[in-house]
């Protein structure tokens, strides 16, 4: 029927007879195209022609395959939801809001709408009944995220999930009729106690520019100016991801164990905008490098964290910060978990292989390319500074990771290893770039705190 050239799938209409397609060109430049399965000529159609540098992602179909709904950043800084009408090519704006539009769904017969906002770090969700025009109101629900929303056909059930900071993910069932709601799954361990798990807060705290840099910070109970807790800044992948409220076992286990975390939401972060994400484009390794160390001021500035005893922990890049901060900045933290972490980055860019080519482009834009941006690729690349490491370090590196080669955690663990550093590392070899087994993660998980209960809190002699 058609064979794809190398572009993204972003929908197919329900009638079968449209295909929408996304070709990223970088982070910050993306087109729509459509093709028509009942044309003789099924060439894909530009639908988002444009100067400079916009974002277009395709949501997916209406239901009477009429319209295909779009996000594009094109009118301000935040994602809004647009309708292109299928058989005039007219445009017009659908949602629009302060915030990205992270999802727009719909039932079945087209009656109703659930759309997602990010806001915040939270996802705020409005049902919407499009006959009446009405906002249709929820029943009460667990506090925490909703999102993979699906319409029963006759429009008179919805399921979604709810994802909390103190539970994993669960299924509800709604009756659209009488409003009551059914959860069907119990995703927490029946081995855990649900008040033992914390929630998070948002936070915002101003960096070395005055910069304001959204976060989140999870609290141990018992935590207070009379009992100091050690404390983490844990730094997310990317580059351009994104911490938000939510469950996660790993940070869960940590605050669980006495640890405070704060998830920092450096410069270059999504999820604020257009402008806060694109600030550190070339300049990683520096100003979101200063970001995640004035994370460490602002937990100093809390009565009841220990400020004497703060590290940094992250994963892929992520990862690389960790090396950065305790390579470039010496005497920022205390200790450091790298996690998957590019510590060579112009090895890194150059061994993408061919088939992540639009990856590759769009890496290469925000990070620079190896071939005429070496030097500087060089200057922040953690391998070629190991001299400067003096925290101890423990290093989680997967065998089979195709972006993060085990060489570069190999040789970074040598360097530091030279040094007379603390220096713990364990490799994977079933894993790739993050955790696939649950018996990994949980290796992990006790590693880290096995970790900075010796460096950290000092509980143990080091080995």
């Amino acid at each position: 029927m058609y064979e794809n050239p190398g572009f993204q799938i972003g929908g197919i209409s329900g009638d079968g007879r449209w295909v929408a397609l996304g070709k990223p060109r970088t982070s910050a430049d993306s087109d729509i195209y459509l093709v028509d399965l009942q044309s003789a000529n099924n060439e894909p159609l530009l639908i988002t022609e444009h100067d400079g540098n916009i974002s277009y992602q395709a949501y997916g179909f209406t239901p009477d395959a009429r319209s295909l709904v779009f996000a594009t950043n094109e009118h301000g800084e935040f994602n809004h939801a647009w309708s292109y009408n299928l058989a005039s090519g007219e445009k017009t704006v659908l949602i629009e809001a302060d915030w990205d539009v992270s999802y727009v769904v719909f039932s079945k017969s087209g009656r109703y709408q659930v759309s997602g906002i990010n806001a915040d770090a939270r996802t705020e969700v409005t049902l919407r009944d499009l006959q009446s025009g009405d906002v249709v109101d929820l029943p009460q629900l667990p506090p925490g995220d909703l999102h993979s929303v699906r319409f029963s056909s006759g429009d008179s059930h919805v399921a979604l999930i709810v994802n909390a900071d103190d539970s994993p993910s669960n299924i509800h069932v709604i009756d659209l009729a009488d409003g009551n709601v059914r959860q069907l799954t119990s995703a927490l361990s029946p081995k855990i106690e649900q008040s033992h798990l914390v929630t998070s807060e948002v936070i915002r705290y101003k960096s070395f520019d005055r910069l304001e840099i959204p976060s989140i910070l999870y609290k141990p109970h018992g935590a207070s100016a009379a009992n100091r807790a050690p404390a983490l800044v844990l730094v997310h992948g990317g580059p351009g991801g994104h911490t938000r409220t939510g469950y996660r076992a790993m940070v869960q286990h940590l605050v669980n164990h006495g640890y405070a975390v704060l998830g920092a939401n450096n410069r270059g972060s999504s999820g604020y905008g257009k402008t806060f994400f694109h600030l550190d484009d070339k300049r990683h390794g520096e100003e979101d490098l200063q970001d995640i160390v004035y994370g460490r001021k602002y937990l100093e500035s809390l009565d009841w964290i220990d400020s004497d005893k703060i590290g940094i922990i992250g994963g892929s890049y992520g990862g690389y910060m960790v090396a950065a901060a305790l390579a470039f900045e010496p005497e920022a933290f205390d200790v450091g978990i790298n996690i998957l972490g590019v510590t060579n980055w112009v090895r890194t860019l150059e061994s993408i292989p061919p088939w992540w080519e639009t990856f590759k482009e769009a890496l290469y834009d925000e990070m620079g390319d190896p071939a005429t941006d070496g030097e500087h690729l060089r200057r922040i690349s953690p391998l070629f500074h190991t001299e400067n490491i003096t925290k101890p370090i423990l290093v989680i590196q997967g065998a089979n990771d195709p972006r993060v080669l085990q060489i570069e955690s190999d040789e970074l663990v040598a360097a530091i290893q030279a040094n007379e550093v603390p220096v713990e590392y364990i490799v994977f070899p079933d894993e790739g770039h993050g955790f696939r087994k649950k018996a990994n993660r949980v290796t992990a998980s006790n590693a880290y705190v096995k970790f900075l209960d010796t460096y950290l809190k000092g509980e143990t002699s080091a080995q």
